[in-house]
């Protein structure tokens, strides 16, 4: 497979429509769209970094165009989603801790690659859900370091008693194996 990385960027009309201009409609455009179709679903599938194909000419006269380049979506970023229980007498002072977290915990997260991270609340099931996403390369090292950090781990230790786990045999933040906060599976994704 030879991938192609572009010099200058094409635009989304050249990328999908030989030539730049749109496709007439026709029984080979039909089966080539279901083709499109298939691709897309297929990419779904693969959660990295989108590349394009190079475009090859057929080497006929008149330089008979190919068809649109396909995707391979190859994404850095890790999302990460984890849940666990907040404990119903909590609910004050957890969130009253994450109005003003620690600038040293925000710094270590930061450092650790991560962005984009929120914390949910769900009243009716005492559930918190938390999302990330982690841009850099390796992750167990990374949270390894914030493992290591002392105010990280004075943070956990607070923010854990006023939580539950979902996960079997978790003792603690601190722990590592097996985790405190049960990490789920990413069933849908749209960027």
């Amino acid at each position: 497979m030879t991938l192609w990385t572009p010099t200058t960027e094409p635009t989304p009309t050249a990328l999908w429509s030989p030539g730049g201009t749109p496709r007439p409609s026709s029984p080979s455009t039909e089966s080539f769209r279901a083709h499109e179709q298939q691709q897309e679903q297929q990419e779904q599938q693969q959660p990295y970094h989108y590349y394009h194909h190079r475009r090859h000419s057929s080497g006929t006269a008149g330089g008979a165009s190919q068809p649109p380049p396909q995707r391979i979506r190859q994404d850095p970023v890790r999302r990460v989603a984890q849940i666990v229980r907040l404990r119903p007498e909590c609910v004050a002072q957890y969130k009253e801790c994450h109005a003003r977290v620690w600038p040293e915990v925000l710094l270590q997260i930061k450092e650790s690659n991560i962005e984009d991270y929120s914390i949910f609340h769900d009243d009716l099931s005492h559930t918190l859900f938390a999302s990330f996403r982690y841009i850099g390369s390796d992750y167990a090292g990374d949270m390894e370091k914030m493992r290591q950090n002392e105010k990280v781990r004075e943070w956990w230790r607070m923010t854990d008693s006023y939580q539950k786990s979902y996960v079997p045999g978790a003792k603690d933040s601190e722990s590592g194996e097996p985790a405190w906060w049960k990490g789920l599976e990413e069933v849908f994704y749209l960027a």
